[in-house]
């Protein structure tokens, strides 16, 4: 045996310094941006008592990822990204500041609050597709599926935890220690993706922007049937669904909880994609993934469902619990099958492209939850979504066989 060969161990990424950092950062801030997100749709909903403002949350968060994609990808791709995560990061907190101003303004009028959440997407604009890139370069190639593994591990640990917490401090101590505490771990998270060591992959080169290096990221996907499969299933699955926009109202109106109640019905959506993602770091790379990704979107569309239709609490809550966990996985196919087939120098505009999907999937189907709601019905709203979800599972199955074909996520 080779005394100087790496562990082989489940917990051997974290013997890079550089990926621990950048999970312990990420985690920090995705625990402050979703006791935020309790805060805030709390705070609106409690102001307006409208549905389609909650749905508008999403879209202002949404249209910056839109309007910048070209650019970020080329940040991404062009400059350090362990900065521009970092940088993301204090935008981050910066918002969290504006939102605590607002708060202690006593001002009643809500467009203020949407201002703050448009920058906050500006900011999400710029992290998401860098840390997309970043992470393939922290650790070896053969160890990236169990990096993506504790990854998403890390992330649920905290959205578990972040809209549980955020929920009972809003109650507790209202909105405004919420904004503080968020302010302080986004700083906090930033440090940290500043003290990440530079490798050889983390320098980036600055050459000058063309338009054909700016669109390379949708050439590449066009040409990649599997990854435009992956991408535009979870595009369409997500848009359909849109549950986080209702919880609020859900929470209040239909399972007759308050901000405390709503932080755990955010939470057990997060449970069930904790355990997914656990086991996810535990086993070997998965066979049949194709097949696997297919059923894990149709039983999303399946808990979307009862979830709509459930008027009881710990209904509502496994309802999620079963969503977030087939939501782990296919979310851990798709980001696999992206990074291991997109060269290092196409990774920022590749991500960015991706980016905007899961941006438009989240923000775009929270829009359209609201504005349904506000017309039809709230649960009608819901239900109409989990139907959608399953149609597209079914044309997906169809007119994509090399994804619903794909085999080891290792490439072997």
């Amino acid at each position: 045996m080779n005394a100087d060969a790496p562990p082989k161990g489940k917990f051997a990424v974290f013997r890079h310094r550089g990926f621990t950092l950048t999970i312990l950062g990420k985690m920090l801030s995705i625990f402050a941006n979703q006791m935020m997100a309790v805060a805030v749709g709390w705070q609106i909903y409690n102001l307006t008592n409208d549905p389609l403002d909650l749905g508008l949350v999403g879209l202002f968060q949404f249209l910056p990822a839109v309007f910048l994609i070209l650019i970020t990808g080329h940040v991404a791709d062009r400059y350090d990204r362990r900065r521009v995560v970092g940088g993301s990061f204090a935008l981050q907190g910066f918002c969290a500041a504006l939102f605590l101003l607002f708060t202690l303004s006593g001002f009643a009028q809500v467009w203020p609050m949407f201002g703050i959440i448009l920058l906050f997407g500006v900011a999400r604009a710029f992290y998401s597709p860098a840390l997309q890139a970043l992470l393939p370069n922290l650790v070896p190639t053969e160890e990236y599926p169990n990096a993506v593994a504790w990854n998403s591990s890390s992330s649920k640990l905290a959205i578990i935890t972040g809209p549980a917490i955020g929920g009972m401090l809003y109650y507790y101590q209202g909105p405004e220690a919420v904004y503080g505490a968020c302010v302080f771990m986004a700083v906090a998270a930033s440090l940290m993706l500043l003290i990440v060591p530079m490798t050889s992959q983390t320098k980036r080169g600055k050459e000058p922007p063309t338009w054909g290096s700016l669109m390379a990221g949708f050439g590449f996907i066009k040409r990649k049937p599997i990854v435009l499969g992956a991408i535009s299933m979870d595009l369409f699955a997500v848009l359909c669904s849109g549950l986080p926009a209702l919880l609020p109202v859900y929470a209040r109106d239909i399972l007759h909880t308050d901000a405390d109640g709503l932080g755990f019905l955010r939470s057990s959506q997060a449970v069930g994609g904790l355990i997914s993602a656990l086991v996810l770091t535990q086993i070997p790379p998965m066979r049949r993934s194709g097949v696997i990704l297919f059923i894990c979107v149709g039983l999303f569309g399946l808990a979307t469902l009862v979830f709509a239709y459930s008027t009881v609490f710990w209904i509502s809550a496994a309802s999620l619990a079963l969503l977030g966990a087939v939501d782990v996985v296919s979310v851990y196919i798709r980001l696999t099958l992206i990074q291991m087939t997109t060269p290092d120098e196409m990774r920022g505009r590749v991500a960015a492209v991706n980016s905007v999907f899961i941006t438009a999937s989240n923000e775009l189907g929270d829009f359209r939850a609201g504005l349904m709601a506000s017309m039809i019905g709230t649960v009608t709203a819901a239900a109409i979504g989990g139907f959608a979800v399953l149609g597209v599972t079914a044309l997906w199955w169809k007119f994509f066989p090399d994804l619903r074909n794909a085999d080891r996520l290792d490439g072997k």
